[in-house]
């Protein structure tokens, strides 16, 4: 487990809640600014030849910003452009799999909803979990009603496996969240659709209290 490599912040892109006076890379540039040191992108509506290219793109600005680049799902596009691993979903390869084929210095997320995922994740050699939707949020609402803290504190304590908070992570409860025993959050539209990257991302630093 590379829980050491794991920093407290996992930012998720979605380009689509981009404000329109933005530009997608410019604004996933000024969060790596600003102190985010992963991010996974999750454009899952994109081909594979858009998605690769897009991909290779943020490679090359998460190097020079020293941040994590993880892809969704597709572990041929983490391959194809040295990404630092990949995000698997409830229905993708097992972890298993993918580790095979990505090898042991690459990390892999697990998208979970409950403690028994957690737990599944962590037996087939996952290296972290998202959990949630904690709060509501209109993404995650395919996935049940929230969780709340308490099934998010159970949760983080099903495993040894880090685990990150998701769905409807805020400045305001982000204390809270990090009271539960969670390694730390990951977040969309609060920064992805933020008027001001920047100041929404230290914000949001300032609000875990350790990151």
């Amino acid at each position: 487990m590379k829980k050491s490599l794991l920093p407290p912040l996992y930012l998720i892109t979605d380009r689509q809640l981009v404000r329109p006076d933005q530009d997608f890379f410019k604004v996933l540039e000024q969060l790596m600014v600003a102190g985010v040191r992963m991010i996974q992108l999750r454009e899952k509506d994109l081909p594979a030849q858009q998605l690769h290219a897009m991909a290779q793109r943020l490679r090359t600005i998460t190097l020079r910003h020293n941040c994590l680049l993880l892809i969704n799902d597709r572990v041929d596009i983490a391959l194809a452009v040295n990404a630092d691993g990949v995000h698997l979903r409830t229905h993708s390869l097992p972890p298993t799999v993918a580790r095979t084929l990505l090898g042991r210095d690459k990390l892999i997320g697990v998208s979970t909803h409950s403690d028994e995922e957690i737990i599944t994740a962590a037996e087939q050699d996952a290296d972290f979990a998202t959990y949630g939707p904690v709060f509501y949020t209109p993404s995650k609402a395919g996935y049940g009603a929230p969780k709340g803290l308490s099934e998010l504190q159970d949760a983080c304590s099903a495993s040894a496996l880090p685990v990150y908070a998701l769905g409807g992570i805020t400045v305001t409860n982000t204390p809270a969240v990090m009271t539960t025993g969670t390694h730390g959050v990951a977040v969309i539209s609060s920064l992805m659709a933020a008027t001001n990257p920047t100041s929404a991302c230290q914000k949001l630093i300032n609000a875990s209290g350790h990151i």
